[in-house]
């Protein structure tokens, strides 16, 4: 395997074959938000955060799985992608619906962060019917609040990929899909416990000691 050459925000460089465009722009200084990437975890590309554009390319791409290819130019803070990522920002509030502006834990939060960075006001789409998902206690292990859940699934790819339990899953489709435990039970001790891997790797808090 060869390096390539490739262009991103105007700056030409050098990158091993089989590399990431995120990971040949963190290389090199050039920041590409991401939600639902880890660099400890298989790409999964759901949260589209780190969408670019490619010239070439007739749709912008997620970043975190899109390889460099000889040649490519990649544009990260383009206005086509700057405006799509503060849509996709409003779209994961819209569903996100715990309030950051009482959470005292919001500023942990990396959905709040970016929106505030991408200077992303409170959310223009209406959620009709907002996921009525109560916050779990009962587990001494590990604290659940769904309504902060945004569904970028980091959790159960630790849990499958690191803690290698799999008990984290997706069920169901569309506005209905939810991180479920098991077999969609409640978050029992004897389900989970003595573990918590999953906790660092989530963005919004959803998940705490």
């Amino acid at each position: 395997m060869g390096d390539l050459i490739c262009t991103i925000d105007g700056t030409q460089i050098r990158v091993p074959e089989g590399m990431t465009i995120l990971q040949a722009a963190e290389e090199n200084g050039i920041r590409i938000p991401t939600l639902c990437y880890s660099p400890d975890l298989k790409p999964i590309g759901v949260c589209r955060v780190c969408l670019v554009e490619v010239e070439g390319a007739r749709t912008l791409m997620a970043a975190c799985h899109t390889p460099v290819t000889m040649g490519m130019v990649v544009h990260t803070r383009s206005p086509k992608v700057l405006e799509t990522r503060k849509t996709v920002i409003q779209l994961l509030m819209a569903a996100h619906g715990a309030s950051c502006v009482t959470d005292t834990q919001a500023g942990k939060c990396l959905l709040h962060q970016l929106a505030a960075e991408l200077e992303v006001g409170p959310p223009l789409f209406q959620v009709l019917e907002p996921r009525p998902h109560p916050a779990e206690e009962d587990n001494p292990y590990l604290r659940r609040d769904l309504s902060k859940c945004i569904l970028c699934r980091r959790c159960v790819a630790a849990c499958q990929e690191i803690a290698g339990k799999g008990v984290l899953s997706v069920a169901y489709r569309g506005f209905q899909s939810k991180i479920i435990i098991d077999l969609n039970g409640p978050l029992k001790q004897k389900v989970c416990k003595d573990c918590g891997v999953c906790i660092p790797y989530c963005p919004t808090g959803a998940l705490s000691a």
